[in-house]
């Protein structure tokens, strides 16, 4: 077709000759040709690295402060106030969290063990008082019964309490074979004497207990002379009295005491009297 062909014009005439009329068109050119917009300035790039390690509640201002900046619209805003503060807001809690490290560790908790059981408590038994123990009896000798070897005990045990020599307990002994065969008598002429412990009576006057002592001859009472414990002790308190009685055979010593009819009786018993002796004191 001729460029001068008026249909030829036509149809280049209805061509728009630029793009510039499209407003839209203009607006996509000017927007992919324009320069980039500049990075902002990252809120927290110019925060020290101390604000990330800062407490919670740095942490929460940050993110108000980045919130704040930023906001919905596109247009920047200055942060560099804001940020400054934060970062002196970090700085402070930063001290504040500082610790020395050279500080003490803290104790560490002991937990019981899962598998530990606990330790009981100790149950306090209470004992029953002990009841006294009787004391045994001697085992009798020399032909004597019990009752007669536990009255021989007696007279043993006073010599020894009041420091008698050996020969002593043998003349007590002898004595008290002779005159009660060593029974603790009561006496039918003193009807008093029954009412105490007694092992049998006699009718020799108003003689009583195992050394057959009168009360009337000044002794002790009835009741003192039925124990047999007071006649052993007056009979050794008398003998003591006796000058040179340790050196007298053990018949002459007992008469020295008794001052009985039958002064020669009491040697037919020492045989006897010293193997009592010997066995209440081995």
């Amino acid at each position: 077709m001729h460029p001068d062909d008026p249909s030829a014009q036509k149809l280049t005439d209805a061509r728009p000759t630029t793009l510039s009329d499209d407003a839209a068109s203009t607006e996509r050119t000017i927007g992919r040709h324009r320069a980039p917009e500049p990075t902002r300035r990252a809120l927290l790039g110019s925060t020290p690295v101390r604000v990330a390690l800062a407490t919670g509640v740095t942490c929460c201002l940050s993110l108000v402060a980045v919130a704040t900046a930023r906001g919905n619209d596109d247009t920047p805003r200055p942060v560099e106030p804001l940020a400054e503060a934060v970062a002196d807001r970090a700085a402070i809690a930063d001290e504040r969290a500082s610790r020395s490290l050279d500080r003490d560790a803290a104790p560490a908790r002991i937990l019981p063990s899962p598998t530990a059981k606990p330790t009981p408590t100790p149950t306090i038994v209470r004992k029953a008082p002990k009841k006294p123990v009787k004391p045994r009896r001697p085992r009798p000798v020399a032909g004597l019964d019990q009752a007669q070897m536990d009255n021989a005990k007696i007279i043993v045990d006073v010599g020894l309490e009041m420091k008698m020599p050996r020969r002593a307990l043998v003349v007590a002994l002898a004595t008290a074979m002779q005159e009660s065969n060593l029974y603790n008598l009561a006496s039918d002429v003193l009807p008093e004497s029954a009412q105490y412990p007694n092992q049998g009576s006699g009718s020799d006057h108003d003689s009583v207990g195992l050394f057959q002592q009168r009360p009337s001859s000044g002794w002790g009472t009835v009741a003192q002379l039925m124990r047999p414990s007071y006649a052993a002790r007056a009979f050794y308190s008398a003998l003591n009295e006796i000058p040179g009685w340790q050196d007298m055979s053990v018949t002459a010593a007992a008469q020295a005491v008794q001052i009985s009819a039958y002064p020669d009786a009491y040697a037919q018993h020492e045989d006897r009297a010293t193997t009592v002796a010997a066995a209440l004191t081995a």
